[in-house]
């Protein structure tokens, strides 16, 4: 090689070099907690009629999480096929449906850290709106109010995380750059 093509990237594209890092800059790089390794929101299942301890400044919400119930449908042959001496097929095998249903787990109260009330303001829910909007979770118009869409938003990307509750957890509202993570 000679020295003609000695230019570096730089000088070549100074454009598509600032263009790709400033798309770098735009990556999110995922939050990782030390103390945890998975994106589970940590929820508290207690006996009926406890709550959570008190902690100064935290604050914690519930949700009923439903009861699952598996139904399970099978065929079951009842009588078999017939054949003749030649092996065609006379009467056709008959089957039944036999369905049974068991319970996967029970419905349940749980309880999870949440935001505090006097955090939860227009301008923090039209942020989640934003936040769950950047992440393809959210397609109405920015409010800054407690609609349906908003719930349905917020619940299916809490659900992703094993929290299926409309009610925004601490974790969640962390996630979304919400509430500054560590709290």
């Amino acid at each position: 090689m000679g020295k003609k093509n000695t230019r570096s990237l730089w000088q070549a594209q100074p454009a598509a070099i600032i263009a790709a890092l400033v798309l770098m800059a735009c990556q999110s790089a995922p939050a990782i907690d030390l103390a945890k390794t998975s994106s589970e929101i940590a929820v508290l299942r207690l006996k009926a009629g406890e709550v959570p301890p008190p902690s100064p400044g935290k604050c914690w919400a519930s949700d009923t999480s439903p009861a699952v119930i598996e139904t399970i449908t099978e065929q079951v042959q009842v009588r078999p096929e017939r054949r003749d001496s030649a092996g065609n097929i006379t009467q056709a095998a008959q089957f039944q449906t036999h369905t049974a249903q068991r319970m996967v787990s029970d419905r349940a109260i749980v309880w999870f850290a949440a935001p505090c009330p006097s955090e939860i303001t227009v301008g923090f829910v039209a942020s989640l709106q934003r936040a769950l909007k950047a992440r393809g979770r959210f397609y109405a118009p920015v409010t800054g109010a407690w609609d349906d869409e908003t719930l349905a938003a917020l619940q299916k990307f809490q659900r992703e995380r094993g929290l299926d509750s409309p009610v925004i957890s601490l974790a969640a509202a962390q996630e979304l750059g919400l509430i500054a993570a560590g709290r």
